[in-house]
Formats: C-alpha cells, structure tokens, sequence
C-alpha cells in the first residue's frame, strides 16, 4: 500500500477498490468540513426562522409592557423581564445548539456512508509533536485552508452587504424608536441576509465537496510498485507459490511411485510413456490406474517396476490411451478388453512361474 514514503509523482494508477476498502477499515473518508458547518449553520436557520419569530415577539411585548408601566413599577418588572428573558434565551440557545449539532453529525454521517471509525482517535506522537504541528502550520496544506476562509468570509460579506446596503439607512433612522419597533423592523432584513448568505455557502459547499473528494481521491493514488505489492498480497508471492506448489508435486510423485510396488502390470509405450495398472478383484470394477509419467517419469516408473519385479507389458496404442485417465480411477469401458488381455497374460505369466517353482 501506498505509504508517505511513497512520492507523489509516482502515485499515477487509481487506487484500487482493495486500497480504498482498506483506507476505510482505518478511518480514512473524503469529509467536507464545510459541508458538515453549512448543515449545522441550515439547522441554526431553520431552528431561528421557527423560533425567534414566536420569542421576539413575547419580548416585544414584554418591552411595550415595561415602558407602559409607571415609572414605580419598573423596577420590578424589569427584573421580571429580565429573568424571563434570560430564561427563553437559554431555551432558545439551548434548542439551536442541539438542533446544529445533530444537522453537523448528519451530514458527516452522510459524507462517510455511516463510517464509525475509533483509529483516527488512537493517540498518535504526530498529533502531539511540536515540530509536527509546526511542520503542518506552514505546509500547503495550511495554507489552502487558510486561503480557502479568506475566500469564504470575503464572498459571504459582500453577499451580506449587498443584501443589507438597501436597509441600513432605515435601520438607522429607528434608532430613536421603541425596541419592539426595531425588533420588528430588523427581523425582515435580517432573513433576507440569512437567506442570501445560506444560498451563497450552499454553492461554496458544493465546490468544497468537489474538491474533497478529488484531493482523497488523489492521495489515495498508487503507484505501479503498490499495484504489484497489492497484488502479491492479495493472490499470494507468485515463487512462493510455486515452490509450495513444486512440493506438493513432489510428494505426489512419491506417493504414486510407492503404489508401483502393488501394481499388477505397467503398461509402456515403450519409453515416452508408462502407466501402472492395480486390479483387487475383491475391491475394483475393473483396473486401476496408480501411477503414470512421461519420459524421466516414466523411466523412474519402470525402474521401480523391475525393483518390484512388476511386468512391464508393452502396448504403445493402450499406453497412451490410458495416460489420460486421472490417478486412482478405474480404466473406462471402452478399454475393458484390450486391459483385461493385459491382466489375462500377467496372470499366465504368474502361473507359468508359480509352476516352476
């Protein structure tokens, strides 16, 4: 896998699905930040336009009654008001914040396809290391971020200023009016500012996504060399493989030459083939093949054959025929006849030497 010692420039394959499966096992997601802050920022609004309305106006009411009431009184209907005040605040910040909150978790939720990873928060020296941090305050990385909110302050400014420019005289001439006149006055402009701004940090959300996800995309590039090491990992080292599987053939080899011993016949070409036939009556159908080989293989064959002074019989046609019947089937139908010849002759010539003995 592609590691930070891995340069950039020679990351030019796509990463594979493997590579981003694991990415993901680790806690690794393009993440919009800006997309989580305009989700929370939408809830916030949504929370305000449903809420601050109804809350305005109960203070507004408040303050008409405070100012109406006679100067002995207000006193104590300030202190009133105040504590009421102080109280629906806190509901009304307590129920933004909850509603934020649960909008920014949302929207990461919704970014990471409901990713929920402990390994970003595993303690890391990284994290904590001052010549790390140092290292990633003036890295380009920074520097895009930083780049990327000056862009963003400077653009929703002037959408907030151009919205607002139309109203800042009459704000200003009601400086002098009761609060609950101004309350009402400034609620209209104030959701027109919010609005504008809100389609403003839509867009810029939308860019920011684009490019979150082009710059994982990008990290999670590989090179050729990752390729093959994925590959290896995945399939396995191609020589080990093939030493495990050279093994494996050898000690198949052995185990059949060790069945040469119980043949009752081995059949040869004569020398480019030979193929050993075992026949329990008592157990098989009809012959059995128990070992085979070609050239070196079947020179090995006959040589254990004379060891175990097994009859070699010699049938070029019947020899290649049978060479291709798998280890440890019977001979098929079709060569019932010309094998049971064979069998019928190794048991004369078992019987010729019994007799002579």
């Amino acid at each position: 896998m592609a590691g930070p010692e891995t340069d950039q420039d020679d990351r030019t394959e796509a990463p594979t699905q493997r590579r981003l499966d694991k990415a993901r096992e680790q806690g690794q997601a393009p993440v919009s930040q800006e997309l989580a802050g305009f989700a929370g920022l939408l809830g916030a609004a949504l929370a305000l336009v449903t809420l601050v309305p109804p809350a305005t106006h109960r203070l507004a009411a408040s303050l008409a009654g405070w100012f109406s009431a006679p100067a002995i009184d207000r006193t104590p209907a300030m202190l009133a008001l105040a504590g009421e005040t102080a109280w629906r605040a806190l509901l009304l910040v307590g129920s933004v914040a909850a509603i934020v909150a649960v909008a920014a978790l949302a929207a990461h939720l919704l970014q990471t396809g409901l990713l929920v990873s402990t390994q970003q928060l595993r303690p890391r020296w990284s994290k904590i290391s001052p010549a790390a941090g140092l290292k990633r305050l003036v890295s380009l990385e920074a520097l895009f971020n930083f780049l990327k909110s000056v862009l963003k302050l400077a653009v929703l400014g002037g959408v907030a200023w151009h919205v607002l420019a139309g109203d800042l005289a009459q704000l200003a001439a009601m400086a002098e009016r009761p609060p609950e006149t101004i309350l009402r006055a400034a609620l209209e402009p104030f959701m027109r500012v919010l609005a504008a701004v809100l389609m403003a940090l839509a867009v810029l959300t939308a860019l920011d996504l684009l490019v979150t996800r082009l710059r994982f995309t990008r990290q999670m590039r590989m090179s050729r060399q990752d390729l093959r090491d994925e590959h290896k990992e995945a399939e396995g080292d191609p020589h080990l493989k093939a030493k495990l599987r050279r093994i494996r053939e050898q000690r198949a080899r052995q185990r059949m030459m060790a069945e040469v011993k119980n043949a009752a016949v081995v059949i040869t070409n004569p020398t480019h083939y030979a193929v050993a036939l075992a026949y329990d009556r008592a157990k098989d159908a009809a012959p059995r093949v128990v070992a085979k080989g070609a050239d070196a293989v079947a020179a090995r064959i006959r040589a254990e054959a004379d060891k175990y002074r097994v009859p070699l019989y010699r049938n070029p046609p019947l020899a290649r025929a049978l060479f291709t019947i798998d280890l440890g089937r019977v001979v098929p139908p079709d060569q019932y006849q010309a094998v049971a010849e064979v069998i019928a002759y190794v048991w004369r010539l078992k019987s010729r030497a019994g007799a002579v003995h």
